[in-house]
């Protein structure tokens, strides 16, 4: 039987829990990409997701006898408090099975809202396994989170409402997929009204179902996805969404968990709103696909599916976010182990800010420098790396290396044997240009620098470990040197953690 999607989303219950979200202009964005930049603010529904929006009209077409019976729902988590939700309004029991690897910002939400969580499997997949199993054993009704008409039509309302606020042109619509609902609603209802308006879905590189599908023209069941973008983490996209893609969606676009980090940086410099990962995936596809298309003056809108970001991935997101926007470049350097090479090293580098420095005394030849630092366009990286070598400096681009940047950037060091005479200073630098290069012109040349780690904290000073060799003797000129640098330091040359560690 054809279903009409455009009446049924018409006619979707979704205004009894839901909201009508804005259609926000990102200026400084959109001043970035010269494009006009808009972004549907699902993140400020109820549950702080579109997710409410499909559920809710779904639990509304249910029978009396049905939600007698309970409902069940497998769901990383948006879906589910939008599940929970509706059966608290209904008074009705809600099972919702989730992944183990679910943040748990999530779980607490749903359970706050009255549902009962069964923590299993890792995937949405697994997941959705065993739910079906606890639906036959408990004779439950299941309520799928996007492979079903009436979920389908309750996230259109999101397209009808994009519509309404911006009845001009629009050059695309950027959708994130996962199992496919909300772009499957969205792309039925705009190609319906407004059929010259492009739909674009976007995925994670590592959870790209939809995307495969399309490409083999039958569903893809992967054996794996990435977890960053949680939401998104579906193995087999639904039946009727695959259906309904293969017929409205222009085009599907990937991107990668850095990009992901970029977007939610851009979101928080327009709004101060921090959206999860998985609700700032759309974005991230925006700007790879204004870039790839060279677009200029172009109406684009992204939809912010959702904010439920766990607190403890903040950190991660503004390590990556500076990669991610090609605002930092991550170099290797080698350096001759004698004094003046550090600062010989700093002048070539010039009035660029140096976000992260590593490094540890290894022999009496040479310094490898673990180094980040910040760059306004992508093609600095290789203009570094040229100007280093031209003066002698051999230079490594590990912009692109997720070992260096996941992991040797928090290694680099170990005990240094041959580094005598060492004294090891904390310091705290203002964070501003010339910090640096005033506390190597203050210290003696002949002094070594054995130790150095700095780490860009986004705070209004900079927190350095620093290790010189001091011949004896020159205590007190040394003592004098830190007094007279006007940086507040603490001595950690007896600190514990350096001796075993370090020293």
């Amino acid at each position: 039987m054809k279903i009409d999607y455009l009446q049924k989303i018409k006619s979707a219950r979704v205004y009894d829990v839901a909201s009508k979200t804005p259609l926000d202009l990102l200026p400084n964005l959109s001043r970035r990409i010269h494009n006009q930049v808009l972004l549907k603010r699902e993140d400020m529904q109820p549950v702080f997701s579109f997710k409410l929006r499909g559920a809710y009209n779904k639990m509304a077409q249910l029978s009396a006898e049905a939600l007698s019976r309970g409902v069940i729902t497998a769901s990383a988590g948006n879906h589910a408090q939008g599940v929970a939700l509706a059966a608290k309004n209904a008074g009705c029991r809600a099972v919702i099975v989730m992944p183990v690897t679910t943040p748990d910002i999530k779980v607490d939400a749903v359970r706050h809202r009255g549902a009962e969580v069964v923590l299993a499997g890792e995937s949405y997949t697994d997941s959705y396994n065993h739910a079906m199993k606890l639906m036959e054993e408990q004779q439950l009704t299941f309520v799928h989170p996007f492979d079903d008409p009436d979920v389908i039509a309750g996230q259109g309302t999101v397209a009808m409402e994009i519509l309404q606020d911006n009845p001009g042109p629009i050059e695309a619509i950027f959708c994130p997929v996962g199992g496919g609902g909300l772009i499957a609603g969205v792309a039925a209802y705009i190609k319906a009204v407004r059929p010259e308006i492009k739909v674009i879905g976007v995925e994670v590189n590592d959870a790209n179902a939809m995307t495969v599908s399309l490409q083999q023209g039958a569903r893809v069941t992967l054996d794996q996805v990435g977890l960053f973008a949680d939401g998104k983490a579906v193995k087999l996209v639904g039946e009727e969404t695959f259906r309904l893609c293969q017929q409205y969606v222009d085009e599907m676009i990937l991107v990668d968990n850095d990009a992901i980090c970029a977007a939610i940086k851009d979101v928080f410099e327009d709004t101060r709103a921090i959206l999860e990962p998985t609700g700032a995936l759309s974005l991230a596809g925006l700007k790879a696909y204004a870039q790839q298309h060279n677009l200029q003056g172009k109406t684009l809108i992204a939809v912010a599916s959702g904010a439920n970001m766990s607190f403890d991935r903040l950190r991660f997101v503004a390590e990556r976010a500076e990669i991610g926007e090609k605002r930092e470049a991550v170099l290797a350097v080698t350096i001759p182990e004698t004094p003046g090479s550090f600062k010989k090293f700093c002048r070539l580098i010039g009035h660029r800010n140096i976000t992260e420095f590593n490094y540890r005394y290894a022999d009496a030849t040479a310094a490898h420098i673990y180094v980040g630092i910040a760059i306004q366009d992508p093609s600095e990286s290789g203009k570094l790396v040229t100007r280093l070598q031209e003066h002698g400096l051999p230079a490594l681009d590990l912009s692109e290396n997720e070992v260096a940047k996941l992991h040797l950037r928090h290694l680099v060091g170990g005990h240094a044997p041959q580094a005598k005479h060492e004294q090891v200073y904390r310091f705290e630098f203002p964070e501003k240009p010339g910090a640096l290069m005033n506390f190597l012109d203050n210290m003696r040349h002949d002094w070594n620098i054995s130790l150095f780690h700095y780490r860009n904290h986004g705070a209004d000073f900079g927190r350095v470990l620093v290790g010189m060799q001091v011949p004896p003797g020159e205590e007190q000129e040394f003592t004098d040197f830190l007094q007279n640098l006007g940086y507040p330091y603490w001595d950690e040359s007896n600190n514990p953690a350096y001796k075993l560690f370090l020293g």
